[in-house]
């Protein structure tokens, strides 16, 4: 944990992206010739010229809309060592998925410099406790229910690199950046292994409930769904509920569609009166948060670059039309036009959700869903 001034670091975090959220048409603008002087050092940029790419137009005829499959081969190559196709400096580790999007487990290289933008995945609790004052949050612990951040090695030309989980991964470099402890330690998870089985997360939990039965838990953050898994085994081994032990004031948690629409009461019931917030996040980065009690994340306009399939073309993220639905392009520092898979629901400015996976059907779903919630596409 940090020892700078904790309101000091929650200016610094929140300006860029509430100046963003603010002029996101001249934020993207900048941070496209941003990630262009990087893509220009780079075998894949160069090959697509982006040294000589200056406006948006010119991006899009100069680089394709790429897919996980169409980067694989490439991927595969700065495996091998040709760090320089997509990278401009050398990995430090890779990313895995957990293989809920369907296939094998996707492989993502990161650095430094990517590390170092995924501290934004702090900037929801941040803006929490700045908006309501209650710098006691910071005071007491995050209660680490995430995966491992190391699960094995993988050969990078001639070096061994580790790989992990992204949110475990998060945690272990946003814990050294942000004012609140995380118990257990990512250290400590990954101390007892990479694997998935029920017993691989009882232990997990034990070890969570061990560390934490002492603690003023006021965080909880992670994944939705295992933190109710972590709920419902305190009920199974310790006839008690989360609620019985902390008096949690914010749970910040990815991963699942429907965080503020269907999983509220669950949550609630297990774990108080806590508010809650979603990351709005994947393998290949932390693309938004929630900022305030609207149930929609906000994007990281200053950090990424956002484009959206949509039934009438492409067109920018903070161009979409409330009600307006489309695929999500996003362009990383690593990896230009990049269609991660997701469908985006656009509400009022300069809010959105992520209702799911791109499948034909997923807007059925999501209307269902929200009749079944009584949520009707409330904000």
């Amino acid at each position: 944990m940090t020892t700078q001034d904790p309101q000091a670091i929650i200016r610094e975090t929140l300006q860029p992206w509430l100046a963003a959220l603010a002029d996101p048409a001249g934020a993207q603008e900048a941070l496209l010739a941003r990630l262009l002087r990087g893509y220009a050092g780079t075998g894949y940029g160069r090959e697509h010229g982006a040294a000589n790419v200056s406006t948006l137009a010119e991006y899009r005829r100069a680089f394709p809309v790429m897919t996980y499959d169409d980067y694989a081969p490439l991927i595969k190559r700065v495996m091998a060592g040709e760090t320089e196709l997509l990278l401009t400096e050398e990995p430090i580790g890779w990313a895995i998925t957990r293989g809920t999007s369907g296939g094998e487990p996707k492989f993502i290289p990161m650095t430094a410099n990517d590390l170092r933008i995924r501290v934004s995945a702090g900037r929801a609790m941040l803006k929490y406790v700045a908006d309501t004052g209650r710098y006691d949050l910071l005071r007491g612990v995050n209660l680490n229910l995430n995966f491992p951040s190391v699960v094995g090695t993988v050969r990078v030309g001639d070096r061994e690199l580790e790989y992990g989980y992204s949110s475990g991964i998060y945690t272990k470099f946003v814990a050294r950046f942000t004012p609140i402890r995380s118990v257990p330690a990512q250290e400590e998870i990954d101390a007892l292994g990479g694997g998935k089985t029920r017993a691989d997360w009882d232990a997990r939990f034990e070890l969570a409930y061990q560390k934490c039965k002492g603690e003023n838990v006021t965080l909880v953050g992670g994944v939705a769904p295992t933190a109710i898994m972590f709920a419902r085994y305190l009920c199974q081994k310790y006839r008690t509920y989360p609620k019985n032990l902390w008096q949690t004031q914010i749970m910040t948690l990815g991963s699942v569609p429907g965080i503020n629409t269907r999983y509220p009461p669950a949550l609630h019931a297990l774990y108080g009166p806590a508010a809650i917030r979603e990351i709005y996040g994947a393998t290949e980065g932390m693309f938004g948060q929630q900022g305030d009690e609207k149930r929609a994340w906000m994007p990281n306009y200053d950090l990424y670059f956002f484009e959206v399939q949509t039934r009438s073309g492409v067109k920018m993220l903070h161009e979409m039309r409330p009600g307006e639905m489309g695929s999500l392009i996003v362009s990383t520092p690593i990896l230009a036009r990049y269609k991660i898979g997701d469908m985006i629901l656009a509400m009022r400015p300069p809010y959105y959700r992520c209702i799911g996976r791109d499948r034909w059907w997923m807007p059925l779903r999501y209307a269902w869903d929200q009749f079944m919630s009584f949520n009707l596409g409330r904000l």
